[in-house]
């Protein structure tokens, strides 16, 4: 049996990568790009979710959706999204009425190929990937861990490596009433995943809940309720690892452990990677612990885990699982023998028996039944296809196949009163969830009958019948989840509290903010900021606050007083991108600045979190804070305070002090044209002075070298930004040379300088300037220039556009011409008055930028 695929038409790209880079975004963008195209996902859910994508990109008549249990084709469909087993491949076998639509796209892509080495549908994911292909172009994507493979079973494949946006760390054991928000939990049971859920609703005030099991209507709507904020948390399967796009913070691991169907084993590192994975979401970084219940401090991750799952280093798969695609329908006997066939490549292992050739087996031992051939052969293969939905067992499961074979095994069709008399017991909204649940997995059966065109004598009748009865049960199921586990708090607590008095309520503070009221969680204490449960009705929050805040007086003052008595460290500049800017203490909010008598002698106005502070222990920490400010200012921007006080020093000259207080104004950074009447009557001892005062009279720019550290710009910025009122400007990434023309706002508020469609730092333009001078200077004559002006080497590392250096270039003073570069004579330092030519100035002036 060969490994290589069928087909190698068009290009072949694997995209490999972690979880969270974008790779079915990429597909989906590479799909629509072509004329047509198909991609198969590891979940229905997963193919519903994009095929709502692509329909409002594409139009609803140019997509079609193919899984077991739906089937919307419309007859212009030129883009398919399907589950795997569902994707429309030619077969060498191909079973009349399956994998449906056309066989020829031009973009071909499978998603999450390392599920090859799954025992159970992995051969399907291999068949996949080793066959599938689009006459233009296929995408193949997956983990890291399938590079090796992919080089030695597609070796024309190109392979294309996808980091992870955000980073994903370890955050160590929680308990559930202290996980934070915007947080899933993932459990390997249902059971498991009703219990948690339930005691969310009790701690947090309630749960969405997320099951491969759950129709995408269901699921849909319980995960809208999470993204709505309805609630911060989600408790799922290991269904939530497969590529559903939710905003989630945190991933808490109830276990480690599940069954796969034949054991209970622990997760292996890939398994977890692809769960954790789902915390953070594109830039956003996340979280992955586990959950301590009962007391305990619940699964452990071990170190070799927990750095492989944050590195993203896991180990090459050396396998995949293979099943031949070539199907022997002589008769049962030889039908199950091709099944069974070894692959020889050692690669391709043989699938573990899965539960369609157990049951194929199982019907074989009726005599009857392997002596079919042929045709019945072949139908006799797709009974055995039904999934088992209903996780009832090879031996159960196989009951219902047979009956269904008997009907079609000769070209007839299934039984109209018997379907009939199936869906319609399934037709019953009432009952708990688990009732709900189990019908739903039912009608999932006759869902997939209903799209077996060669099974029924009207299949698109009783394909909307059971749409129609599967929409039924899935929202009332989302009815029973939503009020099992949504519920807001039961008015216990509140007839507590009215019976017995806000006062006489035991009033407890924990270790991580969290406020109680007897054995029940009321809100949470963050920083000085206290908040009542969300999940508490407005009547119930009056009162919750009035017990808490009586009880808080001397906590609130205990943390002042142990801020005021600790390290500098504790405080920080508050300066989000686009927000206020202030002071925090342990990452809360406690003063805003505001302007004051000078650009570095902002005002402070303290939160109104404070004022719930005794008077003593809020002047306590009010001063505290002043004091910190002003030794940060003097730390980080210390030489823009020392201009602001030389702008008044009598001892400097009036020219130097209207320099220092244009300078100081500007927060430090002027062209140099703006400073050209003060520049213009400096001497040499009032040059001199501002030298002392670190100030830097460049040829474009006159500005202070230390404010341009990546520490000293923040603080720049966001005093700049406190006197104009404005919010905190989105900082580039620091060190940072160029910046985008986008950057308008940036590069003034900063210390760059526009040439074009490029800022360019202010002290690498001096630099250039002074370069271009210096060559300048070492010709006298002042006409060509002989040697070349401009610093080759540091134009070539900054990346710098011709665009953007010949407009350098013009403005330091200087002219191309007949391929070399002129003096103009017309540049702003000669606008001055006339200076003596001191030649030695320009390699001085270089020599000071480099040191």
């Amino acid at each position: 049996m060969t490994s290589m695929a069928a087909r190698n038409d068009g290009i072949i790209r694997a995209v490999l990568g972690p979880t969270n880079t974008g790779k079915t975004h990429l597909a989906i963008e590479r799909m629509c790009a072509h004329s047509s195209g198909v991609i198969g996902f590891p979940l229905r859910l997963l193919a519903r979710e994009v095929y709502d994508r692509v329909v409002k990109l594409k139009g609803e008549a140019q997509v079609a959706l193919l899984t077991g249990e739906e089937r919307i084709a419309p007859p212009t469909a030129r883009y398919w999204l399907c589950t795997v087993e569902s994707m429309p491949v030619p077969s060498p076998s191909a079973v009349p009425g399956q994998n449906d639509g056309p066989k020829d796209f031009a973009f071909c892509a499978i998603d999450e190929a390392q599920l090859g080495t799954d025992p159970e549908r992995g051969h399907v994911f291999t068949d996949r990937m080793l066959r599938a292909r689009g006459r233009e172009e296929t995408l193949i994507l997956g983990s890291a861990s399938l590079k090796p493979l992919v080089r030695q079973l597609i070796p024309d494949a190109e392979i294309v490596s996808r980091p992870r946006f955000s980073t994903l760390r370890y955050g160590g054991s929680a308990k559930l009433s202290r996980l934070p928000p915007r947080s899933a939990i993932v459990a390997f049971s249902a059971e498991q995943v009703y219990a948690l859920a339930e005691m969310l609703r009790r701690f947090k005030g309630g749960a969405a809940v997320v099951m491969g099991a759950l129709s995408p209507a269901t699921r849909n709507a319980q995960v809208d309720m999470f993204m709505r904020g309805e609630v911060d948390y989600l408790v799922a399967t290991d269904a939530v690892g497969m590529g559903l796009n939710m905003d989630v913070a945190h991933v808490a691991f109830a276990g480690l452990d599940k069954f796969d169907g034949r054991r209970e084993r622990r997760l292996t590192i890939p398994e977890m990677a692809q769960i954790a994975g789902r915390a953070g979401r594109h830039q956003r970084d996340g979280t992955f612990g586990t959950l301590g219940l009962g007391g305990e401090n619940g699964p452990a991750f071990t170190d070799e885990e927990i750095n492989a799952i944050e590195e993203h280093r896991f180990r090459p798969l050396d396998h995949l699982y293979w099943r031949s695609a070539d199907l022997d329908f002589t008769d049962v006997t030889a039908l199950i023998r091709s099944l069974e066939a070894r692959s020889d490549d050692p690669l391709l292992r043989p699938s573990p028996p899965g539960i369609d050739l157990a049951v194929l087996k199982a019907l074989a031992e009726d005599p009857a039944i392997a002596d079919r051939r042929g045709k019945a052969a072949r139908r006799l293969w797709a009974a055995c296809g039904l999934p088992d939905f209903r996780k009832v067992g090879p031996m159960h499961h196989a009951r219902m196949v047979r009956r269904i074979f008997n009907y079609i095994a000769d070209g007839g069709h299934i039984a109209h009163d018997w379907f009939a008399a199936e869906v319609s017991r399934l037709d019953n909204v009432a009952g708990d969830i688990e009732a709900l649940a189990d019908r739903l997995a039912g009608v999932r059966s006759w869902a997939y009958i209903a799209h077996r065109a060669d099974w029924l004598a009207e299949p698109a009748r009783w394909a909307e019948r059971t749409r129609h009865v599967e929409a039924r049960l899935s929202d009332a199921l989302h009815a029973a989840l939503t009020q099992r586990f949504v519920d807001r708090r039961t008015a216990v607590l509140v007839r507590d509290i009215g019976a017995r008095g806000a006062d006489a309520l035991p009033v407890t503070v924990a270790a991580d903010g969290e406020v109680s009221v007897g054995p029940e969680p009321i809100g949470h204490l963050t920083g000085f900021d206290f908040k009542v449960d969300p999940t508490a009705r407005l009547a119930d929050k009056r009162l919750l606050l009035a017990a808490a805040e009586r009880r808080l007086g001397d906590e609130l003052d205990r943390r002042a007083r142990d801020l005021t008595k600790g390290e500098d460290s504790r405080f920080t500049l508050f300066a989000p991108a686009g927000g206020d800017i202030g002071i925090a203490a342990d990452g809360h909010l406690l003063a805003r600045l505001a302007p004051g008598r000078s650009l570095t002698e902002p005002a402070l106005r303290t939160v109104r979190a404070l004022d719930r502070l005794s008077a003593p222990a809020r002047t306590e920490l009010r001063a505290h804070m002043e004091s910190w400010l002003e030794r940060q200012v003097q730390r980080h921007v210390g030489d823009l305070a020392r201009l602001t006080a030389a702008s008044t020093d009598r001892h400097y000259g009036p020219p130097v002090r209207a320099l220092t207080a244009m300078l100081a104004d500007a927060g430090g950074l002027l062209p140099r044209k703006a400073l050209a009447e003060p520049i213009g009557q400096l001497d040499r001892p009032m040059r001199a002075a501002l030298h002392k005062l670190k100030v830097r009279l460049g040829a474009l720019d006159v500005f202070v070298p230390s404010l341009l550290k990546p520490e000293s710009q923040r603080w720049r910025a966001a005093l700049i930004a406190v006197r104009s009122g404005q919010p905190m400007p989105a900082l580039p990434r620091p060190g940072a040379s160029i910046l985008t023309a986008e950057a308008d706002r940036l590069g003034a508020c900063l210390a760059y300088r526009r040439f074009g469609d490029l800022w360019l730092r202010v002290d690498l333009a001096d630099r250039l300037a002074a370069f271009a001078h210096q060559a300048r200077a070492a010709h006298k004559t002042g006409g060509e220039i002989p040697l070349d002006p401009i610093d080759r080497d540091l134009v070539t590392s900054l990346g710098l556009s011709p665009e953007a250096l010949a407009r350098l270039m013009a403005e330091v003073g200087f002219r191309e011409q007949s391929g070399a570069w002129a003096w103009r004579g017309t540049h702003q330092r000669n606008r001055s008055r006339p200076q003596p030519a001191r030649p030695g100035n320009a390699f001085a002036a270089l020599a000071g930028l480099k040191r």
